[in-house]
């Protein structure tokens, strides 16, 4: 962390205040929390984690840049398959943590244009703070359409249409997990006088040890677990009545995750646009992530009683749902070729983010194969 911005001294109470609470909790259980845990206060402590306080998180100004900040055409693209979900069971749409809320605006403002738009746009976002800066974008630039926008506390008993999820799966809390020469134990978090540090525990007998046993990996490696993520899809899929999960996001196949060369596991912070590996640095001020096991995605899916619609890189996806065609629909001698022509070349270039990236869709009562996944699907895989 040497090398970032030091925080104003606003921003550095703020995260003092939220080290004293996570302090708290570690001493109310007994002196040892698991990482998961941590990483929960970390990013979602009641107005002091990383995602309900009132810091800035995207765009240039805030730690990182995501998809539909980067450009229009992404949300645009993804109206494509948005609209035929729609066009086969109606409904709504629901996203999930809506960031900016850019996304929101620019699916809209494309089914707008398609005559596609849902009655109501649902978000599910814990976030006052987001929520308020979501209302203001809309209120600022697209006002017409504020009333189909719904802001929602829990998940609806009952859902039909299209479930999305841009950068949501690699924001739940994961298991910190140490195979060794004694098997497996848990890398919680403890509490001394210079801070946060590790602590390894015994891993005891349940589901967290019997999918850690299941793993392809020997020899001394550390690694995360999610059992949020696949618990969140087996949620979501007890209440889709008809329609589809979308999610993008950072990843692998477990495969690819558990390859002995990823020794390390895939932990990473953001701050400030910076990349660094230290989750106890600056709570509140940071981003915790990992990346995604998408084959636990799919089995909870598929063992949920959904379909498999498709896997791939965000790259083939969005070749798939016309993006190219989309900028080409700008004039050349327009400023803003340029500047959307760079920014697909950062969406799509397997450097950037287009081979990181990937997209999985998983869904019930729909008929043939869902836009953007006709070409490129590498749902074998899984």
């Amino acid at each position: 962390m040497s090398a970032t911005p030091s925080p104003d001294p606003t921003a550095l109470a703020h995260s003092q205040a939220l080290s004293r609470h996570i302090a708290a909790a570690i001493e109310r259980a007994g002196g040892w929390i698991d990482f998961a845990a941590y990483m929960e206060l970390a990013l979602y402590a009641p107005g002091l984690g990383y995602y309900s306080a009132g810091a800035q998180k995207f765009g240039g100004a805030g730690d990182f840049i995501t998809a539909p900040e980067l450009s229009p055409l992404f949300g645009q693209a993804l109206a494509r398959p948005a609209a035929q979900v729609r066009a086969q069971c109606g409904g709504d749409i629901l996203e999930l943590g809506a960031g900016s809320g850019r996304l929101a605006l620019t699916l809209l403002r494309a089914l707008q244009h398609d005559y596609a738009l849902p009655e109501r746009y649902l978000i599910l976002e814990l976030s006052a703070d987001l929520r308020d800066r979501q209302r203001a974008l809309f209120e600022r630039e697209a006002p017409e359409l504020l009333p189909r926008v719904q802001w929602l506390d829990a998940l609806p008993e009952r859902f039909t249409g299209l479930i999305l999820g841009n950068e949501v799966l690699d924001a739940l809390p994961v298991h910190w997990l140490h195979h060794g020469d004694a098997g497996w134990r848990e890398r919680g978090v403890a509490r001394t006088a210079d801070g946060f540090v590790w602590q390894e525990r015994p891993l005891t007998p349940g589901p967290l040890l019997e999918a850690a046993q299941a793993l392809p990996v020997d020899g001394d490696y550390l690694t995360e677990i999610n059992v949020a993520a696949p618990a969140l899809i087996r949620s979501l899929a007890a209440r889709l009545e008809q329609g589809a999960l979308l999610f993008i996001d950072y990843g692998f196949p477990r495969a690819e995750y558990y390859h002995p060369q990823r020794s390390e596991g895939t932990l990473m912070c953001h701050y400030r646009h910076r990349a660094h590996a230290d989750p106890f640095a600056l709570p509140g001020l940071t981003d915790i992530t990992a990346h995604v096991d998408f084959t636990a995605v799919a089995e909870a899916g598929v063992g949920a009683g959904l379909a498999l619609l498709g896997y791939t890189s965000q790259a083939n996806f969005l070749i798939a749902c016309g993006i190219a065609d989309l900028l080409q629909g700008l004039s050349p001698n327009d400023p803003a070729y340029m500047r959307q022509a760079a920014a697909l070349q950062k969406l799509m270039s397997p450097a950037e983010m287009g081979e990181l990236f990937k997209v999985i869709a998983l869904g019930r009562g729909l008929v043939g194969p869902l836009m953007g996944f006709d070409r490129g699907d590498r749902s074998h895989a899984l």
